[in-house]
């Protein structure tokens, strides 16, 4: 799938953000057909503006993009690692330098073209992956900026579960979800071994209607928290 994909971006060379964001989205979509991967979706993926969610595997980023078209903000570390560097740099994504100061500031830039381009982007305040167990603390730094920009910004929670029984020893928390220090190939190769893998988002019906207060940006972050966490209270995946 990568070799068939990563040749017709070669030669095509997708100039666009809306080129480009369509790439991906085919891409993940026959990825997870492949893989084997349902995935279903309760609510609308918005069609502009930012779109927050909790975050557990680098499967989520391929889960979002199979829903619709989209742009990620991403960790700038994952421009430099071998082919899929270059894949994310060439489907669109937007790189933070995390670590440096005024970051989220130059990605708001990147941010802003895609959504007057009139794509979603999407993106983790958590900063990071997790087990699932609990929503970690969300940074504020690149929700500022999206609503310094004026974008709408719409709360998503994504989980998974397993359709069948992979056995006693294999779980969503470790096998699926991709947190620690682990070896992601290795993490890769065993999830592409896993059966009756499903993904579920769900999206708020409407943006977040920030109060007042979100105009301090630790206090938007922590109503952003509320909303996604809300979404992850509101229902779970069904067996059968």
């Amino acid at each position: 799938m990568f070799v068939v994909a990563g040749t017709e971006l070669a030669l095509k060379r997708p100039s666009t953000r809306e080129e480009r964001a369509d790439w991906l989205h085919r891409f993940c979509a026959s990825s997870l057909r492949g893989m084997g991967i349902d995935v279903s979706v309760v609510g609308s993926f918005p069609e502009r503006g930012a779109v927050i969610s909790n975050h557990l595997s680098y499967l989520d980023i391929v889960v979002f993009a199979a829903v619709r078209p989209c742009v990620f903000v991403s960790k700038a570390e994952i421009r430099s690692w071998p082919v899929v560097g270059w894949m994310t740099t060439m489907s669109g994504t937007v790189y933070v330098e995390r670590g440096h100061g005024g970051s989220a500031m130059k990605a708001r830039k990147g941010m802003q073209e895609v959504v007057d381009a009139g794509l979603p982007v999407v993106f983790f305040p958590e900063g990071t992956t997790s087990n699932g167990s609990g929503l970690l603390k969300f940074h504020s730094g690149l929700l500022a900026q999206v609503l310094d920009g004026g974008a709408p910004v719409t709360a998503a929670y994504v989980r998974y579960d397993f359709g069948v029984s992979n056995g006693p020893n294999v779980s969503i928390a470790d096998d699926v979800c991709y947190w620690g220090e682990r070896s992601m190939w290795g993490h890769v190769f065993a999830l592409l071994g896993l059966r009756g893998v499903r993904a579920e988002i769900r999206f708020a019906e409407a943006p977040i209607a920030f109060s007042g207060d979100a105009l301090h940006r630790k206090q938007a972050a922590v109503e952003a928290r509320t909303a996604v966490a809300a979404l992850g209270q509101a229902g779970t995946v069904k067996v059968g």
